[in-house]
């Protein structure tokens, strides 16, 4: 079984493709950067002697997509497992939105993602085998003022990939939902918070070991599952008083 990691340089991707390689699997590493994404892979094919190598991939370039699946699966043989690892926050001012820069965020996170979703399911939906997982965010289950385009793209991407893992369980294919609180990443670098930030050693190995499990719902740190149940409870009418 072989796994495409796409968005795979940023330290969660790499975490997750390294636990797949030290089970032996051969690996597909995608990023825009594809200089630092051939050091990732040579990395690999050195600690774990895995087949390992490094592509580009344009989340936002959705016509590609299927003739890309396509030439992974010849590089590194059919995928066992996809990881869709890459997300994009953006720099949006909430307070003046620049709908361009909302599109962008939107494109990345979901429009992006489901159409690489639908590419690599289609192959695994005729093998009748395969493990889909979508790194999403907590950020999705509610809209708060502080991130709600992001969190909007990340919640309709959740709810997508619900619907996709019904259509698929009964071909054989599993789908994951990865929901993310705080993780030591790009995305939360600087983040004044109280909250206990995770490891991404940590992230990579709950995925890890959840998707062999098949688990339909990853929140991680399992903490946030609490967290987000308290926020969605609260009304309407008081919620949009907080600032969050």
């Amino acid at each position: 079984m072989s796994i495409a990691v796409f968005g795979g340089t940023s330290r969660i991707a790499r975490a997750i493709a390294q636990r797949w390689a030290e089970d032996g699997h051969a690996v597909w590493i995608g990023a825009r950067d594809v200089e630092e994404a051939e050091r990732i892979a040579a990395d690999l094919r050195v600690k774990t002697g895995v087949n390992a190598v490094a592509g580009s991939f344009d989340a936002v370039d959705v016509g590609s997509h299927p003739g890309l699946v396509a030439a992974i699966e010849e590089a590194v043989g059919p995928l066992g497992c996809a990881v869709l690892a890459f997300g994009d926050m953006g720099e949006i001012d909430e307070d003046h939105a620049d709908f361009a820069a909302a599109r962008r965020v939107i494109d990345v996170n979901f429009t992006g993602a489901a159409s690489l979703a639908e590419a690599v399911t289609a192959k695994m939906s005729e093998r009748g085998a395969g493990t889909l997982i979508g790194i999403g965010s907590v950020a999705g289950d509610r809209g708060r003022q502080s991130n709600y385009v992001y969190g909007s793209a990340k919640g309709a991407f959740a709810l997508y990939l619900q619907g996709l893992r019904n259509r698929l369980f009964k071909r054989g294919v599993h789908v994951m939902t990865v929901k993310l609180g705080f993780v030591d990443t790009r995305m939360t670098w600087g983040l004044d918070t109280k909250i206990p930030v995770a490891a991404p050693e940590q992230a990579a190995r709950a995925i890890h070991d959840a998707a062999a499990r098949r688990v339909d719902t990853l929140y991680y740190p399992p903490f946030w599952r609490a967290i987000m149940g308290v926020i969605k409870t609260i009304p309407e009418r008081a919620f949009k008083r907080l600032s969050l």
